[in-house]
């Protein structure tokens, strides 16, 4: 599902926070209670999955919309990149969790020092990108703008850790990726398998 950007844009930011709460809510309420549904192996993952904090972290991006304090401000923007780039990776995994057994018997996967299979929570995020480009996002057309923006959102989220200087951009950079990162979770969760239409999120604006 290709959500038009035109479309998008059309929502005030603090419009398309309450749409990205909305959508990580039905996630959680749905796939933390998937057994009977998803095989027993990704069930038994996503039960112990923090999917509440998904939602947490779409409540935290509601703090974003304005900067009261002109001091913080770049302080906020780090903290807000971090938010995003977060809810980004844990989009990611959530999808891979769910198809956690094609994950698993591909011979790609990634294993530990010992050989043992890293479970989606356990990927790196820069490895979960490669996996996604390779695996994921191959037969979509525009798969190298998928990589480009999760590489872009994966190094602003890592301004948190710098101590040197790096491009954080402005807010109102930040509230345009925003809208970008609904746009990435509405066609990451029509991919995802439900029983029915009706057990599915609502996915149009």
């Amino acid at each position: 599902m290709n959500i038009p950007i035109s479309k998008l844009n059309q929502l005030t930011y603090l419009e398309g926070v309450d749409k990205i709460i909305e959508l990580n809510t039905h996630a959680r309420d749905f796939w933390s209670d998937a057994l009977g549904w998803a095989p027993i192996e990704a069930a038994s993952l996503l039960s112990k999955s923090r999917l509440d904090w998904q939602v947490s972290l779409s409540y935290s991006m509601g703090k974003w919309n304005e900067c009261s304090c002109p001091k913080a401000e770049n302080g906020d923007l780090i903290l807000a990149w971090a938010n995003l780039g977060t809810l980004v990776e844990g989009t990611m995994k959530l999808f891979l969790s769910v198809y956690l057994n094609d994950y698993l018997n591909d011979s790609t996967n990634y294993k530990n020092k010992k050989g043992d299979i890293l479970q989606p929570d356990e990927i790196l995020f820069d490895r979960l990108r490669q996996y996604f480009r390779d695996k994921i996002w191959k037969d979509r057309e525009s798969a190298s703008e998928f990589d480009d923006w999760v590489l872009f959102m994966q190094q602003r989220r890592n301004a948190i850790h710098a101590f040197r200087s790096r491009e954080i951009g402005t807010f109102n950079d930040f509230k345009s990726h925003t809208k970008k990162y609904l746009a990435f979770l509405m066609y990451h969760l029509a991919r995802l398998p439900y029983p029915d239409q009706q057990y599915g999120p609502d996915l149009y604006l």
